[in-house]
């Protein structure tokens, strides 16, 4: 795997340094109320995880902690958004009148978070707002809010840290860009 990698573009520590920021901001908004993390499937496996255990090392943050999961797809195999978002499966959890948190691992069209906010929306959380990892602000189709943001990923096609490309490269410990002649094959 690592000859089709061109270059790592945030490494292991870069990103859990950007976690456990988003973690002090987020347990300050939430300090003292219960809070359900809702991490968004497959791609933001590690990055909810994380999120939740660096929330839950921190003594002035939520008053509980919850964590449940919903899966959506829009780029099916392909590297780039097939524009149509589908829910695969939906959250275990109700959210009527809880503070919902959702997680994403990166924000590119904006065409799945703005499809998660009003399907969630439509449910009556008491609060509902955005976590995610990697801004990649280049090709938004739809302007959606992101109450926070990790870092800014460059415009080119990202993997590792649960991003993949054909269900690859989740499993990196860091960021990265694939090498070109990948996409060809």
């Amino acid at each position: 795997m690592k000859e089709t990698i061109e270059k790592a573009l945030f490494s292991p520590e870069e990103i859990a340094a950007a976690i456990d920021r988003l973690a002090k901001q987020i347990a300050r908004d939430y300090a003292g109320q219960p809070l359900l993390v809702l991490g968004v499937l497959k791609g933001a496996l590690y990055v909810t995880v994380d999120l939740v255990r660096a929330l839950s090392r921190l003594p002035d943050g939520p008053s509980r902690i919850e964590l449940d999961f919903i899966v959506v797809s829009s780029y099916g195999n392909s590297s780039r958004s097939s524009g149509e978002v589908r829910l695969l499966k939906d959250t275990s959890e109700k959210i009527e009148g809880r503070n919902v948190l959702v997680v994403e691992d990166i924000i590119d069209n904006g065409l799945t978070l703005q499809y998660l906010r009003s399907l969630l929306s439509g449910r009556e959380p008491a609060s509902l707002k955005s976590c995610v990892l990697f801004d990649k602000p280049y090709h938004r189709i739809v302007e959606v809010p992101v109450d926070y943001t990790g870092l800014t990923a460059p415009d080119v096609f990202v993997v590792g840290y649960g991003l993949d490309y054909q269900e690859n490269y989740r499993n990196l410990p860091y960021l990265a860009q694939l090498q070109s002649w990948v996409f060809s094959e």
